[in-house]
């Protein structure tokens, strides 16, 4: 389990820190932006909204009520409204205009200095911002956090975490597990898929980031992992938002891990308002949470869950467990948020290893007791099998590829697809399949069908021969997700569309992926250096935001990918002078020439490489290099996952690389990501390193059978 086996000394590490003043600073020129925030989490409602300026949060033109009535669009539509009209006065104001100054216009120069000049009130009318207020949504929080306070304290106490960073939450969701993001964020801590699939399952069946408590131990091992790379929790708390490898930069860039300094004067283009504000408005939220009756009164908060939890020792549908353990689908559903639709429409079953979470107070026996007495033919070795893939975002051709066991040339060549760059978030493929398939056609005649476990009503159509809509209405179903194992269907239906629907000759072959483990092992016994994308490889699309940062999917990556003004950058782990060539449109004998490397030398992780960009721009270079590293990392986290960490003690004759793909088995990008400051080739013995320990995501997907079919 994710931090079960940390390592003592690392725990006392963290835990020795003392709390509070030194943990968590609180400058005295931060003051305006924490009580700025302490007035939207505490005075300021949702139906309100504050337009102020961005950068000095100590000026607040206007506190204004949205309107009752309308939609999201059209409240969006008044709060642009507003921010333009108070553009507009700047703007006014600007100009020179002292005198004969409307109630407003007066009302905004009042809160400037009286010898402010023009061109301050010209680039305050760029800073009008917005902000909706959060007090009702922040006491909700505190009703819900009751449910898993307990818990998340144990997590971030277990990884050496300060508690106070159980106050995220509140920011980050509300303490709403439903919560999503308009970039894909979603649950409690508002992981992306990209940073949550480095700690946990997210995939078609299983997204732990809805789960309260699986997505409490990821959180507490990133907030553990960003502190140990850049040594101060104000920069580990804004990594949170801006990423790692975006903290970095900014200590490089403005010479100090000051956050003051940084919030005040760094510029890095995606370093905006909600990277600025994230640790004034954390301590905002520790400060309300430690006085939440001051400002809210007595509140009656929520009981904590009452729940036990068994792990799985076979694929089961939800169906079976929920009689099994005699509970409703919808209680079982809302015990385990992390399981997806597939799951409670009967597509795919709940996943052998997961860990069920039950209401005690509901169970008649104990739950091990109860799922022993599961009979074995509602018992299964292997998930049913994907049909097809929707192409979410940062899906590549590759890492489909890899998750079905495939080739990106069957996938091309199945989807009829002239190059594999012309996938499309949102476009469903076509997989290919080997074998004979499970799905018998149901001969034709046959005037009833029994449901078995597993079964949609969309295949029963397909292997019979009648439309789906005919056996709706055959039956009297108002919903095709009605059907249950064990109901009769009757298939002896008039032919409605006059030509019907002929049953394929063949049923649908079967991507055949290896078995998983009840519970994921740690991975101990292979090796891997194999590579995790081709040198082919390419993802949707190779475009990166045009900033100053990697993308959002390299949040947690601390590598530094950027080119220096002297044209030059750090070689990373993966790469060769052939990558180089190809994203520079360069020959490889230009950048031997270029950097006086004999041929076949190779370069070496760490040291710096001058480059040639007389074809593409510093940008597009970057822009290819990012894409690359973000495929290789995501096909490997759609493997792997990082299940805990561990302290090695560099001793003389240690290899960084032997240490890294032999005796841990861990990639060395990923073991240089935990290790960034470390040159593997000058490691002096008694250095510490942390190893991330890695295991299997359960993600088998095979033939359908029975236990008992054994």
């Amino acid at each position: 389990m994710l931090l079960k086996h940390l390592v003592p000394g690392l725990v006392a590490l963290f835990m020795a820190l003392p709390s509070n003043a030194v943990n968590f600073p609180r400058p005295d020129g931060l003051e305006p932006d924490i009580h700025f925030w302490m007035q939207i989490f505490t005075e300021v409602p949702s139906q309100q909204i504050l337009v102020h300026d961005n950068r000095r949060l100590d000026i607040i033109y206007a506190r204004l009520d949205l309107p009752n009535k309308g939609n999201v669009r059209s409240k969006r539509n008044f709060r642009k409204k507003v921010q333009q009209q108070y553009k507009s006065i700047l703007k006014t104001l600007a100009r020179g205009k002292r005198e004969g100054l409307t109630s407003e216009e007066a009302q905004v120069l009042a809160l400037w200095p009286e010898d402010v000049d023009n061109s301050e009130l010209r680039a305050a009318a760029d800073r009008v911002r917005v902000q909706q207020g959060l007090a009702d949504g922040f006491r909700d929080g505190l009703v819900r956090a009751a449910r898993w306070e307990e818990y998340i304290l144990d997590s971030l106490r277990a990884a050496g975490v300060p508690a106070e960073l159980a106050a995220l939450p509140h920011i980050e969701s509300s303490y709403n597990p439903n919560a999503r993001s308009h970039v894909g964020a979603a649950g409690l801590w508002q992981f992306t898929r990209p940073t949550g699939r480095r700690f946990m399952q997210i995939d078609h069946v299983v997204d732990e980031r809805r789960d309260p408590y699986k997505s409490s131990k990821a959180a507490a091992a990133l907030l553990q992992y960003n502190y140990s790379i850049l040594k101060s929790w104000p920069l580990a708390i804004t990594a949170y938002n801006h990423g790692v490898s975006g903290m970095r930069r900014a200590v490089r860039v403005t010479g100090t891990d000051d956050i003051e300094i940084i919030v005040r004067h760094y510029k890095g283009r995606s370093f905006g308002f909600a990277s600025r504000n994230f640790y004034v408005a954390f301590l905002a939220a520790q400060d309300v949470v430690r006085n939440s009756q001051v400002y809210f009164g007595q509140i009656v908060k929520d009981q904590p869950d009452d729940t036990v939890t068994v792990i799985l020792s076979d694929y089961m549908s939800a169906a079976s467990l929920g009689d099994a353990f005699g509970i409703s689908r919808r209680t079982l559903q809302k015990n385990n948020p992390a399981l997806l639709d597939s799951v409670w429409t009967g597509l795919k079953y709940v996943p052998k290893g997961f860990e069920l979470r039950l209401p005690s107070g509901e169970l008649s026996a104990s739950a091990e007791k109860l799922m022993a007495a599961i009979p074995l033919e509602q018992r299964f070795r292997h998930q049913t099998p994907d049909l097809e893939h929707k192409v979410r975002w940062g899906d590549s051709l590759s890492s489909i590829a890899v998750r079905y066991k495939t080739t990106v040339a069957n996938l091309m060549a199945v989807n009829n697809l002239k190059s594999r760059h012309q996938i499309r978030a949102g476009q469903t493929l076509n997989l290919p399949y080997k074998g004979k398939g499970i799905q018998t056609v149901i001969a034709s005649g046959t005037t009833t069908y029994t449901v078995q476990s597993g079964d949609t009503l969309g295949q029963i159509s397909r292997r019979s021969g009648v439309p789906v809509r005919a056996l709706l209405a055959r039956n009297g179903l108002a919903d095709r997700n009605q059907i249950h194992a064990g109901q009769k269907l009757f298939l002896n239906v008039a032919d409605t569309t006059g030509k019907g629907v002929p049953p394929s000759s063949e049923s649908p072959a079967i991507a055949k992926l290896p078995a998983a483990q009840q519970q994921p092992d740690l991975i101990t016994g292979e090796v891997l250096a194999e590579k995790t994308v081709s040198d082919e490889a390419t993802i949707v699309s190779v475009d990166v935001p045009a900033e100053s940062e990697p993308d959002t999917a390299m949040k947690a990556d601390p590598s530094d990918y950027f080119v220096t003004a002297d044209g030059t950058i750090e070689i990373q782990a993966e790469e060769t002078l052939g990558h180089y060539a190809s994203w520079l449109n360069v020959r490889t004998q230009k950048l031997r020439d270029l950097n006086n490397y004999a041929f076949r030398k190779p370069v070496v992780i760490g040291r710096r490489l001058r480059l040639d960009f007389t074809r593409v721009t510093a940008e597009q270079f970057k822009a290819k290099r990012i894409a690359y590293h973000r495929e290789l990392q995501e096909t490997f986290f759609t493997r792997y996952r990082i299940a805990d960490t561990k302290v090695h003690e560099f001793r003389r004759g240690d290899s960084f690389f032997v240490l890294s793909l032999r005796r841990y088995k861990v990639p060395v990008w990923l073991l240089r990501q935990y290790n960034p400051e470390l040159n593997p080739d000058r490691i002096k013995p008694g250095t510490q390193i942390i190893i991330p320990q890695i295991e299997r995501v359960d993600g088998e997907v095979g033939i359908q059978d029975t236990v008992a079919d054994a």
